[in-house]
């Protein structure tokens, strides 16, 4: 009960910050020791300025508590709290009885609230002001002794600074109480961390070297020319998922530093959720077959109501992580997963026959190198980020994401995301010019490959050889604006950015000064959505991240060429 009107009063650290938090517990403390002061001055019968000067900042504190408390308005509450708190204490002084009173305890106070709640060069600021404060009071009352007044009576006297030391006592011992608590729990959940971290940190060494050790090991064997010719296929299939598992593993890696350094955004386009949907399905139902599941889609969009503005990216990303999942912790039944409108959103969900997933994890399954299955232990294979990526990119799209599960009984993941339609004129205008692409036949071009890298240099070559008809290979980027100046034939540049001497957005802004009309595609192995902004500002066309999917670079590529 305590925990909840503590909550519902001032929050809690974790959600509005340490200093956010303390402007709210001592602005409603002030009330607090204010009535108090009142209440005992009233009843030790002392003169009505004495009783005013406390009364009215408290009624004047109610306002102030309830603005920043409603409204989150942190950013001057602080400075305005300190300040109005060392005039209230001024004025204490000076009606109160000088040193001969309580107040003095009061600067203690504030000078322990300046240390927690203010940064070293303001807490050194503000430290000095209250020193500098004290002093002048102090040498007022050297000057001019009796200046502030005296006690009728010396019993009078001592009621009085027994009762406010005892007030300013307790609110000292909350003070200490309350930050001692709340670095214990900071140094908890930093331990946790690292904890997390490094248990994070073998788990990657052990899921990179895995398929590193797929790939090396069996493209060793495959040097051996005795082998029969369904055995090196097989090898082949083995690398390939070792290179996926491995690509999968460090996307994560990628996706996740985006996320922490606040740089992904959401990308919106038009997207068709039906197809979008029909294609996870395909995609998935070959490996869930394979394991004696049954993949089921149930789809509730009508045609006019599946084609929305969002980023569709990310809502693969979103349900491949979730059927993935399924599939991961899933050893018979079923995995089932669909989508239908509810009011302004679409709701998604993936069911499974799996594990399930005990009640006390349903929250820490969504947070950072965290993996469990039904007995809580690590035992699968990954990264332990999916969840979390899923979350923050359901999050960045404006839904939100929820689980029922319990062990034994399997998982059902839901999550929103807004329903923004796409005007129906634009959307037929689209599909009937990618219609007319793809019944178009290609030409044969002439490409520079910009790539310092040679197995790079030798993919692409191999993979554009049978839609070139020259293809010429540069190392540098001071290469590419020399072969581009002497050779005004070439039709496509593929454009590493990360080249030595001149990199590859400096090499394509020194090619548009003499050449807009030839296509260049930006490639990198960084992959932020950062590197895409820059390509397309330094004058690429379009931009790529590797490792390059052959079936996305022709799709690319094809898209800015047709025979007339």
């Amino acid at each position: 009960m305590a925990k909840k009107l503590a909550n519902y009063f001032f929050r809690t650290p974790e959600e509005v910050g340490l200093d956010n938090y303390l402007v709210l517990v001592v602005s409603l403390l002030i009330f607090v020791v204010g009535f108090l002061g009142t209440l005992i001055n009233i009843l030790l019968d002392f003169d009505l300025k004495i009783t005013l000067i406390t009364m009215v900042p408290t009624i004047l504190v109610i306002p102030f508590y309830l603005y920043i408390r409603l409204k989150h308005n942190f950013l001057y509450s602080k400075y305005l709290l300190l300040i109005f708190s060392i005039l209230v204490i001024n004025g204490q002084w000076i009606v109160n009885f000088g040193s001969y009173g309580p107040i003095l305890f009061l600067f203690i106070i504030a000078e322990s609230y300046i240390l927690l709640v203010f940064e070293k060069a303001e807490s050194i600021f503000f430290s000095i002001v209250i020193f500098i404060n004290v002093s002048i009071l102090f040498y007022l009352e050297y000057r001019y002794p009796g200046i502030f007044g005296y006690y009728e009576n010396e019993r009078l006297r001592i009621i009085d600074l027994y009762t406010g030391i005892m007030i300013y006592l307790l609110l000292s011992v909350f003070l200490l109480k309350f930050a001692i608590k709340y670095y214990v729990n900071q140094k908890d959940r930093a331990q946790n961390a690292d904890k997390l971290k490094s248990n994070f940190l073998a788990n990657m060494s052990h899921e990179i070297r895995t398929p590193m050790n797929g790939i090396l090991g069996f493209a060793s064997l495959i040097k051996d020319s005795d082998l029969p010719k369904d055995v090196q296929n097989r090898y082949i299939e083995i690398i390939e998922k070792s290179g996926v598992r491995l690509l999968n593993i460090i996307n994560d890696i990628i996706d996740i530093s985006k996320i922490e350094s606040g740089i992904a955004v959401a990308e919106i386009s038009e997207s068709n959720i039906n197809e979008q949907m029909e294609y996870i399905y395909t995609f998935f139902k070959p490996e869930v077959e394979n394991k004696g599941i049954k993949l089921i889609l149930n789809n509730y969009l009508p045609v006019n109501e599946s084609i929305i503005e969002t980023d569709q990216e990310k809502i693969f990303a979103i349900l491949t992580n979730l059927i993935k999942n399924a599939v991961k912790y899933s050893e018979k039944g079923f995995i089932e997963f669909g989508c239908s409108k509810k009011g302004r959103f679409l709701e998604f969900y993936v069911k499974d026959t799996g594990v399930g997933i005990p009640q006390e994890k349903h929250e820490t399954i969504f947070e950072r190198f965290v993996q469990v299955d039904s007995d809580g232990k690590m035992t699968k294979q990954g990264s332990g980020l999916g969840l979390a990526i899923t979350k923050a990119y359901v999050e960045l799209l404006g839904g939100k994401i929820w689980l029922e599960s319990n062990p034994g009984k399997g998982s059902v993941f839901y999550f929103t995301i807004p329903h923004k339609m796409v005007d129906n004129e634009g959307i037929n205008v689209k599909n009937d010019k990618n219609k007319e692409m793809n019944e178009s036949k290609y030409p044969k071009l002439n490409i520079l490959i910009v790539e310092d890298d040679e197995p790079s240099a030798i993919l692409l070559s191999t993979v554009l050889n049978q839609y070139a008809k020259k293809i010429e290979v540069v190392n540098s980027g001071i290469q590419a604006v020399e072969t581009c100046m002497k050779d005004s034939t070439i039709d496509l540049v593929l454009m590493d950015i990360q080249l030595p001497l001149m990199n590859g957005y400096e090499a394509t802004r020194k090619i548009r000064e003499f050449n807009s009309d030839v296509i260049i595609i930006g490639q990198t192995a960084f992959g932020f959505s950062d590197d895409r902004i820059d390509a397309i500002k330094a004058g690429c066309n379009n931009y790529i991240s590797k490792p390059v999917i052959k079936d996305q670079l022709l799709a690319m590529i094809f898209s800015y060429f047709k025979i007339n």
